[in-house]
């Protein structure tokens, strides 16, 4: 793994697979780092013929962190932002495409294939919307639009998002490792078959890696200062695909729907059974529908040229 400068700050990325291929730049979600992509879905990414990158977001894993630019409680920011103050975020997913634009641009990319998962699809959404130059193709994986009327999720998982990546109840590892996987517990794919003791050792190297809850607070305050992606992402161009589970109790499969709604073309691919994550048993057909995607993408942009 390396760093560039990229957008004034420093972010942390990583590449895989054939230099000369073509590129898929992954864009990961709230609170996650860069190494939560399966590698099981890189390897197929790689196999496939495909340059991998890979990103820290700011304020998460390795990359730059915004230390001491506090954010309110975000009940109050979510009410502020209905009678109209909107500055009450250090930065919004703006800030953050330009820093995905500014990775392809410190490694000298012109195009990629843009995937993102959560809150990774917005940014990935807003990219292609605001950089269409610059985007090959758009898979958003268990994201969406933003949009206020759509339906809410449960008290409960409502109360793991606004916590926001807090530090309350103990600070040893064995405590924050033991937050993580309640979070997984209520969020992730039900009876997924997953290894829980394997999935507790990728949170432990992530913990080890970097632990800073209060940039969670932050991501968390641009969403949602950012707001309805809506009237962005109808400008999108570039070949979309959406992939979104049935049973996400966090982006609700309504959110996937709305983003399909909303992009002009766009492909809808429910997954049956899948929340909010990425499981190991729906990972050969996830990959499958991208690498179809990128690869249908790269093919009608070829013919475009050749026109």
């Amino acid at each position: 793994m390396s760093a560039v400068t990229a957008n004034g700050i420093k972010i942390e990325y990583d590449e895989m697979g054939p230099k000369d291929g073509p590129v898929i730049l992954l864009i990961m979600g709230l609170a996650a780092q860069m190494t939560l992509w399966p590698q099981a879905l890189l390897k197929m990414f790689t196999d496939a013929g495909f340059r991998v990158v890979r990103f820290d977001n700011r304020d998460i894993g390795l990359t730059e962190k915004f230390h001491g630019r506090r954010v309110v409680n975000p009940l109050f920011q979510i009410a502020a932002k209905v009678i109209g103050v909107n500055n009450l975020a250090p930065y919004t997913l703006h800030n953050m495409v330009a820093d995905a634009v500014g990775v392809l641009d410190a490694l000298k990319i012109k195009q990629a294939h843009v995937v993102g998962a959560s809150m990774g699809g917005m940014i990935a959404q807003l990219m292609a919307a605001q950089h269409p130059d610059r985007v090959l193709s758009l898979t958003s994986i268990m994201s969406g639009t933003n949009n206020p009327r759509l339906p809410r999720p449960s008290r409960e998982t409502m109360g793991l998002l606004l916590a926001g990546g807090s530090a309350r109840g103990g600070k040893s590892k064995e405590e924050i490792l033991n937050r993580m996987m309640a979070v997984w517990d209520v969020i992730g794919t039900p009876e997924s078959g997953a290894d829980k003791a394997e999935f507790r050792k990728t949170l432990d190297a992530a913990v080890t890696r970097s632990y800073y809850p209060a940039g969670v607070r932050r991501q968390l305050a641009a969403i949602i200062a950012t707001g309805d992606l809506r009237p962005y992402i109808r400008k999108i161009t570039a070949p979309t695909l959406v992939i979104h589970g049935s049973k996400d109790p966090l982006a609700l499969v309504e959110a996937g729907i709305d983003s399909a709604r909303n992009i002009k073309g766009a492909r809808l691919e429910v997954i049956d059974g899948m929340g909010h994550d990425l499981p190991a048993k729906f990972l050969p057909r996830i990959g499958e529908l991208i690498i179809a995607h990128a690869r249908s993408a790269q093919v009608t942009a070829a013919q475009s040229v050749a026109a």
